[in-house]
Formats: structure tokens, sequence, C-alpha cells
């Protein structure tokens, strides 16, 4: 439908074109109507080209996963206070992003910082193809700025790293057949800490899962009861493990979380300068645009192309 809608589209924007152009020719003026029309078939096959462009990215999603929502886990690495706030700064990112794009998005969990950001965090996406587009995110992001934090105003570098893996939610309708044994699983509660109220810092609210078979843990604190923090716990170790399942079926030998390589030097997908110059750079693409602080924003004029740029590269 949306290939004829294209094809449509473009065939009637230059066959109007073309006559306007003909009959200024025929005429030997420049007629103000004949311009409008010109100038309005351009914009027409300007949208229909960045269609075209959206429609072939979307061709390339056939994974198994990639109809689906996502979960974002955020995690602050070398740096610090900085880094804490740098991870903040990548989960309003992604979350300004989704929702500009007409996605639900919504912070599932977060472990706030000492002094200021979070030390880590998860955000939930939904909408068709969210994960099949934010995947390519996942890695380590690299921050260089002149930190508030800093009574020197030296320039810093923090990292944070960032893990999108598939909805649990949206499996049933994917048909990826995936099950979670009780029996796999170790589950303790202890009390949550930092900022989140009397009553998260005086009871056993939070909630650690850990699946045995392949020792990935997975925790929340930030909700209201124990109930509500062990099924954010279980939501997020299911993602996990469905991630690890589809890297697996790409023959990928290591699981999920140590192929996003350490949080520090060397390691980042990508760089995001704020001083001495504004820039933001994927290192597996090339890809770059100055416009760092939009970037930043999440708004997807300026961050999408970074998605597209990993998927044409197959990344």
């Amino acid at each position: 439908k949306l290939y004829s809608e294209i094809q449509n589209g473009s065939d009637s924007a230059v066959e109007l074109a073309t006559l306007a152009i003909e009959e200024n020719q025929t005429s030997g003026t420049v007629d103000p109507g004949n311009m409008q029309v010109i100038q309005e078939c351009s914009a027409e096959l300007q949208s229909l080209a960045a269609k075209a462009q959206r429609f072939s990215l979307e061709l390339l999603l056939d994974g198994p996963a990639d109809k689906m929502g996502c979960l974002i886990e955020f995690t602050a690495g070398a740096g610090g206070t900085e880094s804490c706030e740098f991870s903040m700064m990548l989960m309003s990112m992604y979350k300004n992003f989704a929702q500009a794009q007409g996605y639900s998005a919504s912070i599932v969990d977060t472990v706030p910082g000492q002094e200021a950001g979070i030390r880590s965090g998860v955000l939930r996406i939904k909408g068709d193809n969210v994960y099949g587009w934010m995947r390519t995110e996942t890695g380590v992001h690299r921050l260089v700025r002149i930190s508030p934090y800093d009574t020197q105003h030296r320039r810093q570098t923090a990292f944070a790293s960032v893990a999108v893996s598939p909805l649990p939610e949206d499996d049933e309708q994917n048909n990826m057949d995936f099950e979670l044994n009780p029996s796999d699983l170790e589950i303790e509660t202890y009390r949550s800490s930092g900022p989140g109220g009397q009553h998260a810092n005086t009871t056993d609210s939070a909630v650690r899962i850990k699946h045995l078979p392949t020792g990935i843990v997975a925790a929340s604190q930030s909700q209201r009861s124990q109930h509500q923090n062990k099924a954010s716990a279980m939501m997020v170790l299911k993602s996990r493990l469905m991630e690890m399942k589809i890297r697996e079926k790409q023959e990928e030998k290591k699981a999920f979380k140590d192929s996003l390589g350490d949080t520090a030097w060397g390691n980042q997908i990508r760089s995001y300068v704020l001083n001495p110059y504004q820039m933001v750079k994927d290192h597996r693409t090339n890809y770059e645009t100055p416009q760092a602080n939009r970037v930043l924003d999440g708004e997807p004029e300026y961050l999408s192309p970074f998605m597209e740029a990993s998927l044409l590269q197959g990344l």
C-alpha cells in the first residue's frame, strides 16, 4: 500500500510539474501560478523521497523481534557523578525521541546517583518496529564537556552503557516461543537505597532476581511495593534473556552483557562532544553532525540518521 502511494504520488507530482514547465516555455513567460505548482510538486517529491527511504529501511527490520517494543537499560560507567548525569541525559534523549515519533515511553526503574543523575535506569518504549530501530543503539556512549560539577571548570569525559532488548510483553504476538522456568529463578528482597521516600527505605521492598542457568541478574527498587518491583525485575530479566536468545541465533558466542565491552576508553560506539567544539560522531558508521544539543534533546531529525546509518551498514 505504501509503495503504491509513493509511486502514484511521485508520478502525479512529476506530471504536474512537467505541464507547468512546458506551459511557461510555450508562453515565453514565467507565470506565478505555474511557479507555485512547481514549488509544491518539488516539496511533495521531497516528502515522498523521505517516505521511500523510511520504507526501504523498514524492509531491513526482518529479525525475530524487530516488530516488538523494547526496554533500554542505562548504566553509568567511568566518570563518577558526570557519568551518572550522562546516563540520565541519555534516558531523556531516548524518551523524547520516542514520544516525538508517536511511541509510548515510560521510565520503569531508576537508581539515583550519589550527587546527581542515575547510576542505572530502565526505559520502556512501546510501538511498531521500535526494537528494530533502537537495537543498534546498544553499546558504550561517551560524553565530553565542561563539567558543572567540577569547581575548576575542567573538561571531563564520562561514559555510560546503553543496552536495548525486546519488550517481553510483546512476545506472544511475535511467536518467539519464549519460556521461563520458575525453578531456574533465585529471588531475594532487600532494602532499597537512595531517594525514594520513607516507605522505600525502611522496608525490604526492592527485588533482585537471578536466572541460575545463565547468571543474569535483574533488580528493581523504585516501585512502591515489593510486588511491583518483582514485576519490573521480571520484565527486565525476560527482556535480557530474549535478547541473548536472539544473539545466540545469530551465532554470537558471548552473552549479551559481555558484548557491550567495558564502559570506558576505547569501547565507545558514539561520542557526544560539547567542548571545545560541538559534534556527535558514531565510530562504527562515521556518521556525524555538529548539532550535538539537538541530538541530546532527542529530536528525530537529528537522532534518526544515526540509527538509519547503522541499519544500512547491517549492524
